[in-house]
């Protein structure tokens, strides 16, 4: 048998993070494409089922609904991360912004 290497990728915690979410992605993208097809909006389904190549243009769909689900997915999980706790230093000066009016010199036409 093959032996496993000792730094499997998924053993990662941001590949994990990142691999669930596309998993989610993918799942959503799967319940997607079964709504469109299932509900037949402007006759969708009709129109790839009388196709000849119309494995294709649902297998071209999945793929659009996957990299966009996915993506979302994904970079929603990475967004959503807090900061780096082990990092004592402090992440820089917050400056506290304040509107107020100035006044502008508009040239006369």
């Amino acid at each position: 048998m093959l032996a496993r290497p000792k730094n499997d990728l998924l053993r990662q915690p941001l590949i994990r993070m990142l691999a669930i979410n596309l998993a989610i992605g993918v799942g959503v993208a799967l319940l997607m494409l079964g709504g469109l097809l299932a509900l037949n909006p402007h006759g969708l389904r009709d129109l790839t089922m009388a196709d000849r190549l119309g494995g294709a243009v649902i297998g071209l769909l999945l793929f659009g609904l996957i990299v966009t689900f996915g993506s979302v997915a994904m970079g929603t999980a990475i967004m959503m991360l807090g900061p780096d706790k082990t990092n004592k230093r402090g992440g820089g000066k917050r400056q506290v912004l304040s509107a107020q009016a100035c006044p502008v010199r508009a040239a006369a036409r």
